[in-house]
């Protein structure tokens, strides 16, 4: 890791952590202010909404923090309480309560991955406080957030483009933990089985007469062997972060470090070559890894943010992150047939990312008339150096085994197929990105009718380089312009009608040298310009200030590359081109509902139709199949009832997800699943201080189910579910 690297972000925070705590003083000299909150605000966060595992609004990119009514666009934001109540170890285990969301798994390794709308959405194309790229890449622990934002449907012009190459479904915005007003002390213990163990510690703080400036600070350590088999996890969270509200000048600043390690974590299955059927699923805690593999992973990471009103109507913003990763694994992802014989090879890789990532913008509030106009324009970068390195076993002599009775293989070298130097990796790619955004939000009708439109001009470059050599292999230099056009009619203060146009983006794919059947390729190696994916939505949003529920209905058409005949008799007759011609289409409906009807009651869930199909594809070749790793439903229900017993609650939790499809042809089908989890809580007061017990058991059927079949575009892999756990935590404040 770079020593000039963490000079310049430690630097960077103790700069923020300076003019904080200098503002602090000025403000302790002065009168008592409320907190301010802000429309549209980049730092200050909306409050919570009754019930309080939600908020009432949350991010919508550069347009900032936003009520949930007045945005056209859908969203939920889950908040910490939430996270606590629920003993969320990550974001993946927040999001199980979400309808429209469903955890996967990345390619080939451990990364956590949410499919929304039937698209990816990668852990490393999350934003930490609106700033790409600067989370840890794998996993992120819960007790880092404040809030977990989910922003449903195409967002490039809101964020730009997902450097990951990801969030055309959607995207998440975590927010790192603020310092209550009232002073924090907390430790939390824990308990998982089979035989694993936390302890967390908790401490936050706000100071100057007006409580404007605050710090907090978590430490986690969990350690020990997780509910399936022989898989051992230990995970260390250390966070400081603070934060400034003034009345002119609002500031945070972050800095984080997680080191995460698995040793023998189970692996994903894929289709074994040919394979007719999809192999049943074994005991859920059977654990089917090599007892030699294992993943760790190193991230230091922070991020600086700052809001200044020059007057009234005028403000500026500006945010820096950055983040120092270390990554190293050895693998054994085996392949099964249908009967769950299985065969596997040996995969050591290494990654080392270096990433900066930054913004700037202008809010200008003006009047013409009797309309309100918020003109927003807003800049950002993004930069990342990744040195990679791999190495394979043989995989012409595979080791055996078997999914339902795994066998333990002797480690085979990792000496056949390699790239790079493991203790040393080479660059192997670099990716640039920068795009310049304008936006105008207009009010009139005295606000019932809110019209936001605007664009965004994006850059995406991406340079590869050869693993052994370090030589440039090739270069990737595009740009598109994303519109935006929503609309909100807001008939009274509890009901809102929405609709949209945007846009999601990716890097468009390089032509191949050859046809399948070796046919010539006229633009053989040029790269197309980057695909877009065209959304329409509307819905209807209904707040009856302790109960809220939403409606929507969207369209989504992505661009795909596709070879087609060259139209041209100079050229022979079996010539090809390729081209962005293809398509494939998600269009589907989300009913959601949250909040507080009765004040012993809390409710969070919904339901998600979802049809996501292959429209036009080379040949006609599986055109009209649906995608991997989309489900046609799924649904989720989650409740909390206070007893008449004072500080004891309970909660249940259910979950459904149709059937899915693991392979482009749908012949590998994988069997829908259900999953019940329920919970209990009791808080009352030891030695006079608040004390907090919570007990809860996921899977209580230990249902045995391959809960996704895929993840990373066009390939089909099955995942299997946690088996029934049990987790028990008791907090006390001091």
């Amino acid at each position: 890791m770079s020593m000039r690297r963490n000079v310049v972000l430690t630097a960077a925070c103790a700069l923020a952590l300076g003019s904080a705590l200098a503002t602090a003083q000025q403000a302790s000299e002065s009168t008592k202010l409320e907190e301010v909150i802000v429309y549209g605000s980049q730092v200050t966060l909306p409050p919570e909404y009754a019930g309080g595992q939600v908020a009432t609004g949350g991010r919508a990119g550069i347009l900032g923090n936003m009520d949930t009514l007045e945005t056209p666009f859908s969203s939920t934001n889950y908040t910490a309480e939430l996270m606590l109540n629920q003993q969320a170890k990550s974001i993946a285990d927040v999001l199980l309560n979400d309808p429209n969301v469903r955890v996967a798994r990345g390619f080939g390794n451990f990364q956590e991955l949410y499919v929304m709308r039937g698209f990816p959405a990668y852990s490393d194309d999350m934003t930490y406080n609106g700033i790409y790229g600067i989370l840890p890449r794998q996993f992120v622990a819960a007790e880092l957030l404040e809030r977990a934002e989910v922003f449903r449907g195409a967002n490039a012009f809101l964020n730009g483009a997902a450097p990951g190459g990801s969030n055309l479904g959607g995207t998440i915005n975590l927010v790192p933990k603020r310092a209550p007003n009232e002073p924090l002390t907390r430790l939390t213990a824990g308990y998982e089985s089979d035989a694993s163990g936390l302890l967390a510690l908790d401490i936050g703080r706000r100071f100057g007469a007006d409580l404007a400036t605050g710090i907090r600070a978590n430490a986690v350590y969990r350690n020990g062997e997780t509910s399936v088999q022989d898989q051992d996890r230990e995970l260390s969270v250390l966070s400081f972060g603070i934060d400034r509200r003034g009345e002119k000048l609002r500031l945070s600043a972050d800095v984080g470090f997680q080191d995460h390690h698995i040793d023998a974590p189970r692996p994903s299955v894929l289709p074994a070559f040919g394979a007719t059927g999809v192999p049943r699923e074994p005991d859920a805690d059977v654990n089917f890894a090599q007892p030699w593999t294992y993943t760790d992973e190193r991230q230091l990471f922070g991020v600086v943010r700052a809001e200044y009103d020059v007057t009234h109507a005028v403000s500026l913003w500006g945010a820096f992150g950055m983040r120092d990763g270390d990554e190293k694994n050895v693998l054994a992802n085996p392949s099964a047939a249908a009967d769950g014989t299985m065969s596997g090879y040996r995969f050591d890789n290494a990654r080392e990312d270096s990433v900066y990532s930054g913004e700037v913008g202008l809010r200008w509030d003006v009047a013409t008339g009797p309309v309100e106009h918020r003109i927003i324009a807003s800049g950002s970068v993004f930069s990342i150096d990744s040195k990679n390195a791999y190495a394979f076993s043989n995989f012409f002599a595979p080791f055996i085994t078997d999914l339902y009775h795994p066998v333990d293989a002797v480690m085979p070298p990792a000496n056949f197929f390699t790239g790079g130097s493991l203790s040393s990796p080479h660059k192997t790619f670099a990716n640039d990105t920068s795009s310049f955004a304008l936006a105008d939000m207009l009010k009139f009708a005295d606000g019932k009718f809110i019209l936001t439109v605007g664009a965004r001009n994006q850059t995406l470059k991406a340079d590869t380089f050869d693993y052994n050599t370090g030589n440039k292999t090739s270069s990737y230099d595009k740009s598109k312009v994303t519109p935006v056009g929503g609309v909100v009619f807001r008939p009274t203060k509890s009901l809102s009608f929405f609709a949209n146009y945007i846009e999601g983006l990716v890097a468009g794919d390089v032509a191949p040298v050859l046809g399948p059947n070796g046919e010539t390729i006229t633009n053989a190696g040029q790269a197309q310009d980057p695909y877009a994916a065209e959304q329409i939505e509307a819905g209807v949003k209904f707040d009856a200030g302790s109960f809220g529920a939403g409606l929507s209905v969207f369209n989504i058409e992505k661009a795909i590359g596709i070879l087609e005949p060259v139209d041209d008799p100079a050229t022979p007759g079996n010539d090809l081109s390729f081209r962005a011609d293809g398509q494939q289409r998600h269009r589907g409906v989300e009913a959601n509902v949250y909040g507080q009807p009765r004040d012993n009651l809390r409710l969070i869930g919904g339901v998600t139709w979802l049809e996501a199909e292959m429209t036009k594809t080379q040949g006609g070749f599986n055109q009209g199949k649906d995608v991997i790793g989309a489900p046609k439903m799924q649904a989720n229900f989650n409740v909390e009832w206070d007893l008449p017993v004072t500080g004891l609650t309970l909660d249940a939790r259910a979950m459904y997800t149709s059937k899915q499809y693991a392979d482009a042809a749908n012949t590998l089908e994988v069997d829908s699943w259900t999953r019940f989890d329920v919970g209990a809580r009791y808080a009352t007061e030891l030695a006079g201080k608040p004390f907090s017990v919570r007990a809860r058991i996921n899977n209580v059927t230990n249902e045995s189910s391959w809960i996704s079949a895929g993840g990373y575009p066009g390939f089909g892999y099955y995942v299997l579910g946690d088996p029934r756990t049990f987790v028990l935590s008791a907090s006390f404040d001091f």
